[in-house]
């Protein structure tokens, strides 16, 4: 490994020379064991503990297939189905990797008894297979999360509608929180280049989840002026969903838990700003009923903030408990654009107020191979910006999720692989000066 990151870091090493590197045997990468998907049994969600689950080994580099690329990674970071992975919720996710490897037998690959986990990644391609010809050894990308085969036609309008869509690094193996992943050419994305590793790789899954979202016809295609309720509005997802609605000339609504989390999202230059712990909302009366007078208070709230308006589309990822709320508060032919549920998968909400007013709610998951290049493209561009808060070392992977689980972070977290230090990896320090606030936002909070 230490030769390849020499060669990384010397700048001057050609396509060949990094083709001529030879591939370590092995490498360290964060995995669960499948021996242990039963450890946290009997445990409420809260208690299961990512830093008993999380283990740093020494793996296999796996087989690289036609249309596939090794990468070394520089950087990566922790996405919620880091943590879901982790205390083995929903589901284990070697059922994922089983079902996978029935596919072919080239993805037999990915069923292991040790899962290499990690959805993002900003690295350096080492080798790529048969039938690759965009990418070559030594280009420095970052790479998206959509793992999909494209055999049927049901993916060609919408990749994500293939029925072998799959979640890179979630619900396939050899994820980007090791030292080298694995990954389909064409999740292979350029790393913006006034960015350090850690930095572009922050922002993958959920810059993308965000867009398709919120801004993609796929989504709720927010336009200018629409009045945007964006729950969790300075975390992983919130944070872009923010930035979005303010670069598309929207008006966002933002909600958060603590003063800290306000101060951010007006940084982001948000003016309407809720603090749902400040003011007290208790959406729930029990665990089984909800108060809708909360509701109605929210929604009072949420007119002092618009000029008496109506919401036109709530980002909603917390799921059940802010469910109810959400739909209530719509205008009448409004949009609920739903993903994730990190507070509960089972959704409740009164109907009436769904269906007598015309509103609508949209599925959303993670987003097609155009969205994400046009997310990507956004942040190269310095029009969207990364949410670093934070950055732990590949051995501290179990202590950022643990963090994360228990939303004890802001933004995105990142954790360095490769990458010896943070701040290595800029190519554009000119560009970089330009947006460098933006890009230290969440570090300066």
């Amino acid at each position: 490994m230490k030769e390849i990151l020499d060669a990384i870091q010397s700048q001057t090493a050609t396509s060949a020379d990094f083709a001529a590197l030879p591939l370590p045997d092995s490498y360290r990468a964060i995995t669960v064991h499948k021996d242990e998907a039963e450890m946290f049994a009997g445990l409420d969600t809260r208690d299961k503990d990512p830093r008993k689950s999380l283990h740093l080994d020494d793996v296999p580099v796996p087989e690289l297939g036609p249309g596939e690329a090794l990468v070394a990674v520089m950087a990566s970071s922790v996405n919620y189905n880091s943590v879901w992975t982790s205390i083995f919720e929903p589901l284990s996710t070697f059922g994922f990797l089983e079902r996978y490897g029935r596919v072919s037998e080239l993805t037999k690959r990915h069923d292991l008894p040790y899962h290499v986990i990690g959805s993002d990644l900003a690295g350096v391609v080492l080798r790529t297979g048969p039938g690759v010809n965009a990418w070559n050894p030594g280009d420095e990308v970052v790479a998206h999360c959509l793992s999909v085969e494209l055999e049927s036609s049901d993916g060609h309008n919408d990749t994500m509608l293939d029925p072998e869509q799959r979640i890179w690094g979630f619900e396939t193996n050899f994820g980007g929180l090791a030292e080298i992943a694995l990954v389909k050419s064409n999740q292979l994305m350029p790393k913006p280049n006034h960015l350090s590793w850690e930095e572009a790789a922050a922002p993958g899954l959920v810059n993308s989840t965000a867009y398709r979202q919120l801004v993609s016809r796929n989504g709720a295609g927010m336009k200018q002026g629409d009045n945007v309720l964006i729950w969790g509005a300075s975390g992983g997802l919130g944070s872009y969903a923010t930035q979005f609605a303010l670069a598309g000339g929207a008006n966002p609504i933002c909600v958060v838990s603590s003063q800290q989390k306000a101060d951010i999202c007006r940084a982001m230059g948000a003016e309407a700003i809720i603090d749902r712990s400040a003011e007290g909302y208790r959406f729930w009366k029990d665990e089984r009923t909800q108060d809708p007078k909360e509701w109605k208070r929210f929604g009072k709230r949420i007119r002092e903030f618009t000029g008496g308006e109506d919401i036109d589309i709530v980002f909603e990822h917390p799921g059940r408990e802010t469910f109810g709320a959400s739909v209530y508060v719509t205008r009448k032919g409004g949009t609920i654009t739903t993903c994730a549920s990190t507070s509960g998968y089972m959704h409740e909400y009164d109907n009436r107020y769904l269906w007598m007013s015309l509103k609508r709610i949209i599925g959303s998951h993670f987003a097609n191979y155009r969205e994400a290049w046009e997310a990507n493209r956004l942040i190269a561009k310095g029009k969207i910006h990364p949410t670093l808060s934070k950055v732990y070392s590949l051995e501290e992977t179990g202590q950022a999720a643990h963090d994360v689980h228990r939303n004890a972070h802001q933004g995105k977290v990142g954790v360095l692989a490769l990458a010896p230090e943070e701040g290595l990896g800029v190519r554009d320090p000119e560009k970089r000066a330009q947006h460098i606030d933006a890009i230290n936002r969440f570090r300066n909070v």
